[in-house]
């Protein structure tokens, strides 16, 4: 079969429209996680993801649905020892992701759970997401941009300043609650796309692509989604073409796009 024959078979629409829409959400976010410095949360949320696997097979529910579950119970409860101020963010983050995390491998020994595929978990499988998967991945990629979008003025003075931002009458505590939540819900449907180690990368690695040559956030934004798209794509073609795990390949072909994107810059500067 030839890749154009491939990529038209059914199991591969669904894995390049779910990507395309994950690819959306994670390089939009991504701005405001790479700017607000707040790469570690997504990676404790995407830990606290792994969870979501036992309770699926508890509830017999859909994996991706219980994955969303139990990253926006993490981020309300995050948010709640934030505001305690007991104790730094770093540290209130590693107990709960590590406490999901053995919480998960636990319940998968006592339950039991047969065919449990924690390398997919991991690692992502984006090409056994199902149909029933894609109005979840499709609404959480256009509530995350959709808010994003309508937040973006009082966001940005956040990210300036909360203190600013409080004078100027924006609902900081509200708004960071938002953010937290989205950030949650992006990683929930993302994991499939990645997996659970490799989602940070999507987070980040399209925004510092783009910040190379991008003068305005707006254009560090649409730069972000595109260089993400390219990837996703490039990453799911090369998987089918080569028959290889398909999250990594998105996430080499992102790291391709930055350390390009790296060197015509430093060259750029040094020929001006």
């Amino acid at each position: 079969m030839t890749l154009f024959q491939i990529l038209s078979e059914p199991f591969m629409l669904r894995a390049l429209w779910a990507g395309c829409f994950a690819a959306l959400a994670t390089a939009t976010l991504g701005c405001f996680v790479f700017w607000r410095k707040t790469a570690y949360f997504g990676d404790a949320v995407s830990h606290a993801a792994l969870l979501g696997a036992p309770l699926a097979f508890a509830l017999g529910v859909n994996a991706g649905y219980s994955a969303v579950l139990v990253c926006g119970a993490f981020a309300l409860l995050f948010s709640y020892l934030q505001n305690q101020r007991i104790f730094p963010n770093d540290s209130a983050l590693g107990i709960l992701a590590h406490t999901c995390l053995s919480a998960a491998l636990t319940a998968v020994s006592l339950l039991k759970i047969p065919n449990f595929d924690l390398h997919g978990f991991l690692f992502g499988d984006i090409l056994t997401v199902t149909r029933q998967e894609l109005p979840l991945i499709t609404g959480a990629a256009l509530l995350t941009v959709g808010s994003l979008y309508y937040y973006r003025r009082e966001l940005m003075l956040m990210t300036v300043s909360e203190e600013l931002a409080a004078v100027e009458g924006v609902p900081v505590k509200r708004l960071n609650l938002m953010l937290t939540l989205l950030t949650a819900l992006t990683v929930g449907v993302a994991v499939r796309i990645v997996g659970a180690l490799l989602i940070v990368a999507l987070l980040v690695i399209p925004p510092a692509a783009a910040r190379f040559f991008s003068r305005s956030p707006g254009g560090m934004a649409f730069r972000s989604v595109l260089i993400s798209l390219i990837s996703v794509i490039a990453g799911v073609s090369l998987s089918a073409e080569l028959n290889i795990p398909a999250g990594p390949a998105v996430i080499l072909t992102a790291s391709t796009v930055f350390f390009l994107l790296f060197f015509a810059e430093r060259i750029g500067g040094r020929n001006k």
